[in-house]
């Protein structure tokens, strides 16, 4: 019987360890792989080749394609050029505050791509940009502005956290040889970055290919992307085909830019250790990169306030009171709209985080294959168009015992697929930095596995679940993709399509409650960030 119990306890570890892989796997595979594979079908399924060939074989559909690749690579040119001096400021330089910037940086990232949208829109009414020669809006000016707000941070904090590792003194060395500033710079200093820049210019990309909000309000008609095209498609001309079609383009694109993305993760040298504290800052360069923060990320959220404040009459609370009201296009109040979106991302943070939590201990501490396939296969869903989830929730979501179109338990659902992959991206790096020899001692003292679990891993993985949690709600506060192919019903109003809809009726009013809206999100957001900040050492410039 001796012999025999290290059997049935391997087999009892493999079956526990099949349990916890299960949960990912069936919750992925039904709320994600089998609503992008009835996409696929859709669009190449037999019978279907015909309107394939015919949707991409169009002068319309290059033109679409060639805008999307274009300003998703203007747009990552911009963000790199703007934002490196910013990642040196608070990896390189030691300043009063710095904790503070880094953490007012990262705001603009969480916002809601509508909240963006309206920020800008604000902006242009604010100093006459919407018409005349000066016109930004519904140009493609107001997109890379707008991208460059929401990216900033994605370069500042990835780039950043490299960055602050790099020991300083190979720099040094070259400048007392004789080398200026920018040759150092070129010759020492941008090859060991080159692998943190390239990964962050890869995301940047990645999220300008597959914006949907910033295109949709701030690009207007006549800018269109393969994202807004597929929404076009299927909800306003109702050409589920067509729409399918672009889909299947759109994910070939973004599967072939989350394995370069991940190879360029991967390939990112381990970081050195710093030997030398942050130099101080001058104030010049403390006081230009403040000043190009405030003017990117500043102005927006500035002009955004102000307008959410000005009505008629000068500056009141009046247009956060007209939350209350029902406006004719809204099937509920914003305030409705507001309260929905908070029990629907406490929901969807609970699933991410059971979700996300199995499939990280698998990633972490399963077997070698399983843990790569874990690994890519789950970080999908954060480079997926949420557009394409949502048609394919539409297209696969039809038919019992799974007809969940009309359902409200869908939103959170649909929520947590997106937010998975932010609880495994900041809850993997945390597990693999546990000291195994802590484990082993605790071990050797007495301690059971359960024990060393719960009072070892659980404390030290908890502020991984924390950042992972904040991210989660953060992102299913401000998600409008998907959300957008859900039927519109009071009980499924979301604040971010309540705001999408304001912004679309001319007037001052609406105008007004779409800004009074989009600030509340902002500072629902913003707690977000504040735990990130607080929480997020162990995992700085992770996305």
């Amino acid at each position: 019987m001796g012999r025999d119990r290290p059997a049935l306890t391997s087999g009892a570890r493999a079956f526990g360890w099949a349990l916890i892989a299960a949960i990912p796997i069936a919750f992925l595979g039904l709320f994600f792989v089998w609503p992008v594979a009835a996409v696929v079908g859709r669009g190449l399924g037999p019978g279907n080749e015909s309107a394939f060939g015919d949707t991409v074989g169009r002068a319309a559909f290059a033109r679409v394609a060639w805008f999307t690749v274009w300003q998703a690579a203007v747009s990552t040119l911009v963000t790199l050029v703007v934002a490196l001096p910013g990642a040196r400021l608070v990896a390189r330089l030691r300043f009063r505050g710095r904790r503070l910037v880094r953490a007012l940086v990262t705001v603009p990232f969480v916002l809601p791509t509508v909240v963006v949208a309206g920020a800008f829109e604000g902006v242009f009414d604010r100093f006459g940009l919407d018409s005349g020669y000066l016109r930004l809006r519904h140009t493609v000016w107001a997109i890379l502005l707008a991208h460059l707000f929401f990216n900033y941070a994605v370069v500042v904090r990835t780039v950043g956290s490299y960055w602050s590792g790099l020991d300083p003194r190979m720099e040094e060395q070259a400048r007392l040889l004789g080398a200026g500033r920018w040759r150092t710079w070129r010759e020492v200093t941008l090859p060991r970055l080159a692998p943190a820049i390239s990964a962050a210019a890869a995301i940047v990309f990645l999220f300008s290919f597959t914006s949907f909000g910033v295109i949709l309000v701030l690009g207007g008609p006549a800018r269109a992307t393969i994202e807004t095209e597929i929404y076009r498609h299927a909800i306003v001309r109702t050409d589920l085909a067509a729409a399918a079609s672009l889909a299947v383009v759109q994910l070939a694109a973004v599967v072939a830019l989350v394995v370069v993305a991940n190879r360029l993760e991967r390939r990112r040298p381990g970081r050195e250790r710093a030997t030398a504290r942050p130099a101080p800052a001058s104030a010049g360069e403390l006081a230009g990169n403040i000043a190009v923060m405030a003017l990117v990320l500043g102005v927006p959220i500035a002009i955004l306030i102000e307008r959410s404040l000005a009505g008629p009459g000068g500056y009141s609370l009046r247009n956060y009171g007209a939350l209350f009201d029902r406006v004719s296009l809204l099937p509920a109040p914003a305030t409705t709209a507001l309260w929905n979106s908070f029990v629907y991302a406490c929901a969807a943070t609970a699933i991410a985080l059971v979700v996300g939590g199995a499939a990280s201990l698998v990633v972490v501490y399963g077997r070698s294959w399983p843990s790569h396939l874990f690994d890519l296969g789950l970080t999908l869903p954060l480079g997926t168009s949420a557009v394409t989830i949502g048609l394919g929730v539409l297209i696969a979501l039809d038919t019992p015992p799974f007809d969940l179109r009309t359902s409200t338990l869908i939103i959170p659902v649909a929520h947590a697929v997106v937010g998975v992959p932010f609880v495994i991206r900041t809850l993997v790096p945390v597990l693999r930095r546990i000291d195994h020899r802590m484990r082993e001692a605790a071990a050797v003292l007495g301690a059971t596995p359960s024990r060393v679990r719960r009072e070892i891993d659980l404390p030290i993985a908890g502020r991984g679940l924390a950042v992972g949690a904040a991210f989660a709600f953060a992102v299913s506060l401000g998600e409008f993709g998907a959300t957008s192919f859900i039927p519109r019903r009071a009980e499924t109003l979301t604040a971010p399509l309540a705001l999408f809809r304001l912004l679309g009726v001319p007037g001052d009013e609406p105008r007004g409650q779409a800004m009074a809206l989009a600030c509340i999100l902002m500072v629902m957001t913003a707690a977000a960030v504040i735990v990130i900040d607080r929480l997020g050492d162990t995992t700085e410039g992770t996305f």
